[in-house]
């Protein structure tokens, strides 16, 4: 099962690459905000459409919920515009690189400290030089 989602979260990072490829000239043409608009207006079109058919009809309501759980909200727009700014300059790649050299350094802390409510995972030997590889490859790639 793990392998499992593994495999659905290295596909949603694929998926990342191409998006990035999109925003990236789309940005250049109509602007780095009107490209972030564009891409979140249609996947709150197609949010909207899955949660109309899909959503659990019991769910607690959206406006009960602490409101720092709905700051992720700001987080998305500011990655689209950093995507949409960076990936003409430096490649999709870099970019690429770039992102996951941050989301694995704040990841182990999240993991580490259990902040966010999540559970508390320990960093390890293995994930320090498995960041630094991704580390290395950041440098190697600007070099390159």
């Amino acid at each position: 099962m793990q392998w499992l989602l593994i495999g659905l979260v290295v596909m949603g990072g694929a998926g990342l690459s191409v998006e990035a490829g999109l925003l990236g000239p789309l940005g250049e043409e109509v602007g780095g905000l009107w490209a972030t608009l564009s891409i979140f207006g249609v996947g709150a079109a197609l949010t909207f459409l899955l949660m109309l058919f899909f959503s659990p009809r019991q769910s607690p309501s959206f406006f009960s919920q602490p409101g720092w759980t709905l700051t992720g909200g700001i987080l998305g727009p500011v990655y689209v515009v950093i995507l949409t700014l960076t990936t003409p300059t430096i490649g999709i790649a870099m970019t690429m690189i770039g992102i996951l050299a941050g989301q694995v350094s704040k990841s182990l802390m999240i993991d580490h400290f259990g902040w966010l409510g999540t559970q508390k995972r320990p960093i390890s030997s293995q994930r320090v030089i498995a960041l630094l590889f991704i580390i290395a490859a950041l440098v190697l790639m600007a070099q390159g």
